[in-house]
């Protein structure tokens, strides 16, 4: 307890903090679901500190959500009150560099910084050696030896003063400079006197003409916490170099997720590989301009992928030769239609084949012509390498403004791992396309997606002494625990420990909002019936989440002619930054705010007390089951075997999870009064009988099936008047239902 900064833990809390020490102590990985209210985050930090400061070990607490972010430096503050320990919150360099530079630029400048300086204390200890000895030489007693030393001190001078007029040339960075030369004291006290925020301290380095950056990985070996994003530790190149900064084995580190149901997303985007058609084209032109012998070749091998790659998505657009093929083209939405609807988002372009190789790799196949691809990619990769290198140093000797990227090296690492790994187990090529938004230029790119994230996940559980993955929707965790590589884990759940009788949670018995029934008019109206009736019986807000924004938006206009007037209709838009939008949301008092399950709002962000009363989950929000995903079911299909595998783990639970999320924006205390309710009759538990797979009521947890109270739509409004009524939570007459 001499890490927990409150005066009591809450009912839960306790008994979680001791089963999460037992686990961390036997260097076991934890599974740990609790509603809000449970206080997680101290319930998984806490004992992680404890079994830290026994043996010797890094705490690492990871999070993508902002939010979450903010919350653990507040935790590690409370903490830092009542123990002393160092905590850093690490962010990665791109938004913390002062002079705003890509990562090889930063590594140039960073080593042509240290060469100067070090030149420049050399050329200082010369001199001041050169001063004794000549003090020594013309002493009454002094004899030749002194001069002859003198003499070759004098030589080296000379050297470094001529390696000195060199390395001024070239291109340093001055804040770095200002690290090496100067007294960092003051910033390292000023530091560790508190938990800064990332903002801070690039405030403060900017202040005193420092690079915070390279002070933070200076400083942050040995401290005892560090607060950081997913990508510190799920990118195995990152997390190498981020546990060396930190001076630490991964055994010696314990790594805490928050808001681990997102660790699997994470986990694909990180082992995924991309090359755009734009990268071959620069490693062409690359290729062309240099007279290396190997050059031939390597643009042999490039220039082919490059075509085959560009005859793909071409060949999707359908332009067949006959007119019949034409209509047929145009007729299924390939074609020249096809062409004129990609927009400005990537577009997949399915090329996986089930009996053969990806069409991709066949149309690269029948147009390669060579000595062999391998020795071709082989001549490509050590030529990159040679021009990499001196691209390098032309931008240490201050040749060049910029540190150039050697595309060469780029376009030949991904055709190498296309060829070698494309047909790997989990692995699933694709091609996309985009438009160019300023020269209105369709071109594509080439994907390796990783399917399995446990082939990321599961090297990292293993080589860490142990980690806490806590989120409030982690069930079922036997699923979890395959999808992510966990082997004999310590589960632990918790619901809310905030009154029941301050909540109702509701399967209202509304259409289900299959696609294919989303514009029959009935089930429009029915559905806005029971959203109306909802919004009018809250006494304040309510929030209102859908399967996307389309539907969000019709809601939205459907609500408004419907009330009338009477309160406020808040639209969330894709692209568009909400935080202005909530701010105004929740400063209402009558509103309803529609937006997307899979926007932003659905987690990581609190409505507490009278920022929402109600909210509202429409429709089973499944994501959208493109080829991708059906990829991802295929390849959960051949890892689990079991009935609808890869439905349950990659879609289905993926989804319920979601909804559950959005459900706990609303009851944040033990003082919020409010209502949760899913308005898709497949929620309800008659649904199992007579609609089968579709219903998911089964897949919520146990404790959270018990609580779903099923109800007709036209007794909704009557329901949530007496639940809202015996709170008192009305503001003068209730409404009339």
């Amino acid at each position: 307890m001499r890490f927990f900064p409150y005066d009591q833990p809450y009912e839960n809390q306790r008994e979680a903090m001791d089963r999460i020490y037992n686990a961390l102590s036997r260097g076991q990985d934890v599974l740990f679901e609790g509603a809000c209210g449970t206080g997680k985050t101290l319930s998984s930090l806490v004992p992680a500190l404890e079994v830290a400061r026994e043996e010797d070990k890094t705490v690492v607490i990871t999070t993508d959500v902002h939010q979450q972010m903010r919350q653990f430096v507040a935790e590690a503050r409370a903490i830092t009150r009542e123990e002393d320990i160092r905590a850093i919150v690490f962010k990665g360099k791109g938004s913390m560099c002062h002079i705003d530079v890509g990562y090889e630029e930063c590594q140039a400048l960073r080593d042509n910084t240290r060469a100067l300086v070090d030149a420049e204390r050399d050329r200082e200890q010369l001199e001041r050696r050169q001063r004794e000895l000549l003090a020594e030489s013309q002493a009454e007693d002094g004899d030749g030896s002194a001069a002859d030393a003198r003499s070759a001190v004098m030589d080296e001078l000379e050297s470094i003063e001529e390696r000195l007029e060199d390395l001024e040339e070239q291109n340093v960075c001055d804040y770095y400079r200002n690290n090496l030369t100067g007294n960092t004291d003051d910033f390292f006290a000023w530091l560790f006197d508190d938990v800064r925020r990332p903002e801070e301290i690039y405030e403060y380095a900017e202040g005193q003409h420092l690079c915070g950056y390279e002070l933070l990985k200076e400083g942050i070996e040995g401290v005892d916490l560090v607060v950081c994003n997913y990508h510190h530790l799920l990118d195995s190149t990152i997390r190498e170099q981020f546990f060396r900064w930190l001076g630490r084995d991964p055994e010696d580190v314990i790594a805490v997720f928050d808001e681990a149901h997102n660790v699997e997303d994470a986990a694909r985007e990180h082992a995924t590989r991309t090359c755009s058609e734009r990268t071959f084209e620069s490693a062409l032109d690359e290729l062309g301009e240099t007279d290396d012998p190997r050059a031939e070749d390597a643009a042999n091998v490039l220039s082919a992928f490059h075509r085959a790659l560009v005859e793909t998505y071409e060949e999707s657009f359908g332009f067949g030769d006959s007119a019949a093929q034409r209509a047929t083209d145009n007729a299924s939405g390939r074609g020249p239609r096809a062409r004129e609807r990609i927009g400005e988002n990537w577009e997949d372009v399915p090329i996986a084949n089930e009996d053969r190789k990806d069409d991709l790799t066949l149309e690269f196949l029948q147009r390669y012509s060579g000595q062999g691809i391998g020795d071709d990619l082989e001549a490509a990769m050590k030529l990159g390498q040679d021009l990499d290198e001196e691209y390098e140093e032309a931008y240490r000797e201050g040749e060049t403004a910029t540190r150039t990227e050697c595309q060469t090296l780029q376009a030949a690492g991904f055709v190498s791992a296309w060829m070698n790994e494309g047909s790997a187990e989990g692995l699933y090529p694709v091609v996309s396309v985009t438009r160019d938004a300023g020269t209105d230029e369709i071109y594509g790119r080439a994907e390796l997606y990783t399917c399995l994230p446990r082939q990321v996940t599961g090297q990292l559980f293993e080589e860490v002494h142990a980690t806490v993955l806590m989120s409030a929707t982690l069930q079922p965790f036997e699923v979890t625990e395959n999808v992510l590589g966990l082997e004999e884990s310590v589960t632990m759940a918790y619901g809310l420990q905030f009154p029941e009788e301050n909540r109702r949670t509701y399967a209202v018995e509304t259409p289900p909002l299959f696609s294919s029934d989303r514009d029959d008019p009935d089930v429009q109206e029915e559905v806005t019936d029971a959203i109306h009736d909802a919004v009018r019986m809250t006494p304040g807000n309510t929030l209102a989440f859908f399967p996307n924004y389309s539907e969000a938006g019709r809601y939205a206009d459907r609500l408004e002619r419907r009330l009338g007037g009477e309160g406020t209709v808040y639209t969330d838009e894709p692209g568009v930054a909400v935080e202005d939008l909530r701010q105004e949301f929740v400063a209402d008092d009558d509103a309803v705010l529609f937006t997307s399950l899979w926007g932003t709002l659905a987690e990581g962000v609190s409505f507490d007390g009278d920022d929402a009363r109600t909210v509202l989950v429409v429709g089973v929000p499944y994501p959208h089951l493109d080829d991708r995903a059906e990829a991802v079911q295929e390849a959960y299909d051949a890892a689990f075997e079991g009935t609808d595998t890869g439905w349950r783990y990659a879609v289905e639970i993926p989804t319920v999870r979601k909804t559950r999320q959005a459900l706990g924006r609303v009851i944040r205390s033990p003082e919020d009064v409010g209502v949760r309710a899913l308005l898709d009759r497949r929620y309800s538990r008659r649904a199992k009988s007579d609609l089968g797979r579709y219903s998911v009521n089964g897949t919520f947890p146990h404790e959270e099936r018990e609580e779903l109270i099923d109800i007709d739509p036209e007794k909704l409004k009557f329901s949530m008047l007496n639940f809202f009524g015996d709170h008192d939570a009305y503001d003068g007459e209730p409404p009339a239902p």
